[in-house]
């Protein structure tokens, strides 16, 4: 997904060529046309809510290092660009939650083009929260970055989350005490 929508892969249709998906011109107009923040949440797990946080803020810190380029010039205006200074192994949950919104807001701006947001395994430290009794606590900050990120982002274009939980056979459900 990412190299088919990311600009930043937007010479890269040889990837595509022998794909039914090429075999249409409103899709190959599609490829490398949108910028795009991938992220992955495959390798954050923890028995301690400290840990997994800790995790997701370095997957944030690294995403901004990433896009630092935005800094240059001057499609950013001042406090879009001190923004990046609060993106710190010091965060708040708050700055945390908003920060992939953020992120979004300052691509659009430079890219003129709303933002694809990719997550993959979102649900990996929910799962480890669950399995080491810290659900409520990370639920309430994972709940809240989603929100921000997903629910109420004017600059998303489109999000998709991918995971690891089955849920076609089994069912997710973290009982009366969680």
């Amino acid at each position: 997904m990412e190299y088919f929508f990311s600009n930043q892969y937007a010479n890269e249709e040889y990837l595509f060529r022998d794909l039914f998906i090429w075999k249409e011109e409103k899709y190959r107009k599609l490829q490398g046309s949108y910028p795009v923040i991938f992220v992955s949440f495959a390798g954050i797990k923890g028995d301690t809510y400290e840990t997994v946080r800790e995790g997701i803020i370095q997957v944030i810190i690294d995403l901004y290092a990433k896009y630092s380029f935005l800094l240059e010039g001057d499609f950013l205006n001042r406090q879009e660009k001190a923004y990046f200074d609060y993106i710190n192994a010091g965060m708040s949950d708050a700055v945390a939650s908003m920060a992939l919104h953020r992120l979004a807001m300052c691509l659009k701006r430079y890219y003129d083009k709303k933002t694809i947001i990719l997550l993959d395994e979102y649900d990996t430290p929910l799962q480890e929260a669950y399995l080491y009794g810290y659900w409520d606590k990370l639920a309430s900050f994972i709940r809240s970055m989603f929100n921000f990120t997903f629910k109420t982002n004017p600059y998303l274009e489109r999000g998709l989350m991918t995971g690891i939980t089955r849920v076609s056979k089994e069912s997710y459900n973290p009982g009366p005490d969680r």
